[in-house]
C-alpha cells in the first residue's frame, strides 16, 4: 500500500512563502516513478526480457532527512523538500518528489542531483517485482 502523493502545486506556493524565497531564481522538481522497465537494463543494458510489475519500497527517514539538511547547506541552496513513498507500488506510481530552491541554475541542478543521487544510493531500499 502506497502513500498519497503531494500536491506539486502546494509545494511550490509553500516554497515562495519561505522567508528565503526573495532569495530563489529557479525551484527545480524531480519526480521519480515506478517504470516497467528494469534497473539493470537501463543502467547496464542488460537485457533478460523480463519487465517490472511493481516495486517493494522503502526509506530510512533520518538518513532522508541527514540528506536534505546536507543540501540546504549547499552554495546557493534556500529551499529544499523532498517526500518518499513506500510500501507496494506499482508501475506509474511516484517513488519520490523532490524540490530545490536556488539562487542560479548551476547551483539548483547540482543540488537536486547531490540529494536525489544519496537518496538513491543511501537511503532507501528498492526492489523489483518481476
Amino acid at each position: 500500500m502506497s502513500k498519497q502523493s503531494p500536491s506539486m502545486d502546494k509545494w511550490i506556493e509553500e516554497a515562495k512563502k519561505d522567508p528565503n524565497a526573495s532569495q530563489v531564481g529557479m525551484y527545480l522538481f524531480h519526480n521519480g516513478v515506478v517504470r516497467e522497465t528494469p534497473k539493470a537494463k537501463v543502467r547496464q543494458g542488460i537485457d533478460d526480457g523480463t519487465q517490472v510489475t511493481g516495486m517493494e519500497f522503502g526509506y530510512n527517514e533520518e538518513k532522508v532527512l541527514s540528506a536534505v539538511e546536507e543540501t540546504k547547506r549547499l552554495d546557493g541552496i534556500y529551499y529544499v523538500n523532498a517526500w518518499l513513498n513506500e510500501g507496494e507500488l506499482q508501475v506509474g506510481d511516484d517513488i519520490m518528489y523532490v524540490l530545490v530552491g536556488g539562487d542560479i541554475r548551476p547551483h539548483v541542478i547540482d543540488a537536486l542531483q547531490f540529494l536525489v543521487e544519496k537518496i538513491k544510493t543511501q537511503c532507501v531500499v528498492e526492489i523489483e517485482k518481476k
